[in-house]
This record gives C-alpha cells, sequence and structure tokens, in this order.
C-alpha cells in the first residue's frame, strides 16, 4: 500500500480561488476591499521571501495591499506607534508582523499592540485565548493549523468526529492551536513532544498524526498506524551531499518514505502544509474585512 500524496498547492489554490470571488463579492456588496498590512523589521533573508510572497500574493487576490519596511535598529515604540496607526486605518483589515524581530525589540508586546480583529496571524493573547475557548466565530485562527485543518477536510469531507489524534509538538504556532482545532472537529486529541514516554506507541495509536516539533525525520515510518494520515508541519533544512558539495534539501519531521508505505495519506515537505499557510492568511483577511462591515 502506497500513501496518497496530499497536494497542499492544489489545495490553496482552490482557498485562494475561494478568497479571490470572496474578495469580488464584499467589493460588490459593500464597496471594501479587504486590506492587508504587512511588517518587516531589519534584514532578515529569509523573511524578505516571505513577506514578498505574502505580499505578492495579497495583490493576486485583490486586496489593498501594503508593506512596511523598517531598518534593524527601530525602537519598540517606533515599531508600536507604527501598528497603531494601521489599528487606526479602516482601509486596513489585518496586520502582520513578520517574525522574528530583531534582537531588542519584544515579539509578545509588539503582537499584543495589534487589534485582536486585524490579528491575521492568530497571535495575540485574546486570539489564542478565544481560540482554547472554542469561540471560533470571534477569532482569527493562526494560518498554519488552520491551513492544516483544510488538508484533513480534502481527505475526510465528512469530518474527523470519533477519530484519535496525536500532535507532536507543543508550541504557541503550530502544536497548541491545531490540537485545540483538532478538539472543536470531534477528534480526541493528546499532546506529546520530545519528552512523552513511549512516543512511538503513543504514535502509533493515532488515526491522525499532526508532527509539529521542528526536528528533520524524527518520526520514524513504523510510528505510524497503517491507515493513518499524517500531516507533517515540519520544514527542516539538512546537508544533501548527494547533490554536490555544500548542497542541502529539505525535509519534515517525519520519516517519509517509510512512513508512506503505511499511511493511507501523508502531507510531502516541500508542498504539503507550506502553500496552505500563506493561503489561510489571505482567508483570514477577507475574514477580517468581512467582518469589519457585519
Amino acid at each position: 500500500m502506497s500513501a496518497q500524496i496530499i497536494d497542499g498547492k492544489a489545495v490553496a489554490q482552490d482557498a485562494i480561488a475561494k478568497v479571490q470571488s470572496g474578495t469580488r463579492a464584499l467589493s460588490g456588496t459593500h464597496g471594501v476591499t479587504p486590506g492587508l498590512a504587512v511588517v518587516l523589521v531589519g534584514e532578515d533573508p529569509a523573511s524578505q521571501v516571505y513577506v514578498a510572497s505574502k505580499s505578492r500574493m495579497a495583490k493576486e487576490c485583490g486586496f489593498h495591499s501594503v508593506q512596511h519596511t523598517l531598518p534593524a535598529e527601530t525602537t519598540q515604540d517606533e515599531l508600536l506607534a507604527l501598528i497603531e496607526s494601521l489599528n487606526a486605518d479602516p482601509k486596513i483589515h489585518g496586520i502582520l508582523v513578520q517574525l522574528p524581530l530583531p534582537g531588542g525589540l519584544d515579539e509578545r508586546t509588539t503582537i499584543g499592540a495589534i487589534d485582536p480583529a486585524k490579528d491575521v496571524d492568530g497571535l495575540h493573547d485574546i486570539s489564542i485565548g478565544r481560540l482554547a475557548s472554542g469561540q471560533m466565530e470571534k477569532t482569527l485562527v493562526p494560518c498554519t493549523p488552520k491551513g492544516c485543518m483544510v488538508l484533513l477536510d480534502s481527505v475526510y469531507p465528512e469530518g474527523i468526529s470519533g477519530f484519535d489524534a496525536v500532535v507532536v509538538g507543543r508550541s504557541n504556532l503550530v502544536g497548541r492551536p491545531v490540537a485545540a482545532l483538532l478538539q472543536h472537529a470531534n477528534a480526541t486529541v493528546t499532546i506529546a513532544h520530545s519528552r512523552t514516554r513511549n512516543l512511538p506507541e503513543l504514535c502509533q495509536r493515532a488515526d491522525i498524526l499532526v508532527a509539529a516539533i521542528g526536528r528533520p525525520v524524527f518520526i520514524k515510518g513504523d510510528w505510524v498506524k497503517p491507515g493513518a494520515t499524517v500531516i507533517d508541519v515540519g520544514i527542516n533544512r539538512i546537508p544533501a551531499p548527494e547533490r554536490g558539495e555544500g548542497k542541502t534539501r529539505l525535509v519534515g519531521d517525519v520519516e517519509f518514505a517509510a512512513a508512506k508505505d503505511r499511511a493511507a495519506a501523508i502531507t510531502p515537505v516541500p508542498g504539503g502544509v507550506g502553500p496552505m499557510t500563506i493561503a489561510m492568511l489571505m482567508a483570514n483577511t477577507l475574514s477580517a474585512a468581512e467582518r469589519s462591515v457585519g
């Protein structure tokens, strides 16, 4: 048996098409164009790539897209003043501050300054609290966990009620919010991590296994229950000497080649969860704009 490879690019394209039609409908009915402001502080090359792709996708969706690029020596007060002005701007419905921030700037303080109604990354303490307490209609859900759920919907259109789910990883970015979303979908959820005892046996019980631990090929193929669905959130760059000196390649947190022979469905890395993150950012921006007009 070889698993269905879940095509994140195709699912993301479908999600983007829905955002584009939603944007046209909002503009036609209310005369409102969703507005996304992306704030980049400093010169981190990976962040520059991410921000460029987010801005490009926002334009493709028909959004009003604004990018603020600030020098690395920007002070906390200057950053907070910019966020305050974006909070007050009626044309902006979503504010995203690209992480990580340069040293000297506090991430929690910065995210805490964003109006929760414009928190399209879903990282504000109020957003996290609403998600944890099941107030889904009042919050914007973090993009990567939301993308994981849309991928699961593509595999299980009837839903995942009653399934056993194991989430390996407990970060505030992915592990905890994806566990909350799985619970909200009526799965029975266990959160595990690198210090969990008998982790292989625990994983082997999972109908749905979400790997978000940030360690290359940490989860071995024989940890996967036959017939399970594996969502691999990890993106790790490892040396690839077979490609030439100094070359690297991307791998997930799961030993893909071995796992795909046991799983019923699995996300590849790259091309699985990754494309979903930006698509869900666009969906959140549209949702924020729709809520702004009631």
